[in-house]
């Protein structure tokens, strides 16, 4: 008898520390779920001292590069410069998060023209190119969107806005042409980047 009474004993407590265990399952799933809920990619908002020390007086070319290049804005200037009309920064789902009437800027395959990609010959194009910026976000490309794709024609580094030298850096990368035009809109760039894909 007694041994029966102590395995019911056994059997209680172990159910009811099998409750306790999925109820504590269901806490955490709840909590990761309340976690997951929150937007990703979510900005701070920075103060216009904190952006200042993002900014960057110079971008670094380098990686599979034959002329290893340091651009200033004045550099940029030197270069074709192409005025950019009516420019929209779109998000998610093509919505306009902001508008600048006119930007002065450089396409993207200029620069790298003049860096020089590292082709062994015309058939080697597995590179991809990185832009990065001084707040660790990056936004890439790849050898064909540049130099056989329209994206080409619309990825710039822009130095201008307005008339006016732009904010959050002193140079910003972007590709006009895609969908949501955020994502690849790097405030404070500090360094392109290019890679030969392994």
């Amino acid at each position: 008898m007694k041994t029966k009474n102590y395995i019911l004993i056994l059997f209680i407590a172990f159910s009811c520390s099998m409750c306790n265990s999925s109820k504590k399952d269901k806490e955490e799933t709840v909590s990761v779920e309340k976690i997951s809920d929150k937007p990703k990619h979510e900005h701070t908002v920075l103060t216009a001292e904190d952006s200042l020390k993002l900014a960057n007086h110079t971008i670094e070319i380098k990686g599979e590069v034959e002329n290893q290049l340091q651009l200033t804005v004045d550099s940029l200037k030197k270069m074709k410069v192409v005025t950019i009309e009516n420019l929209k920064i779109t998000g998610k789902g093509g919505a306009i998060k902001r508008e600048v009437k006119s930007c002065k800027a450089v396409l993207l395959r200029d620069i790298l023209d003049k860096a020089k990609i590292k082709q062994t010959d015309h058939k080697d194009r597995n590179f991809y190119i990185v832009e990065s910026a001084s707040d660790d976000y990056k936004a890439t490309f790849s050898w064909a969107e540049i130099f056989n794709n329209p994206t080409g024609d619309n990825a710039y580094i822009i130095f201008e806005e307005n008339g006016k030298p732009v904010k959050n850096g002193e140079m910003i990368g972007l590709c006009k042409n895609d969908i949501a035009s955020g994502p690849r809109h790097v405030y404070w760039l500090k360094s392109i980047e290019v890679y030969k894909v392994k």
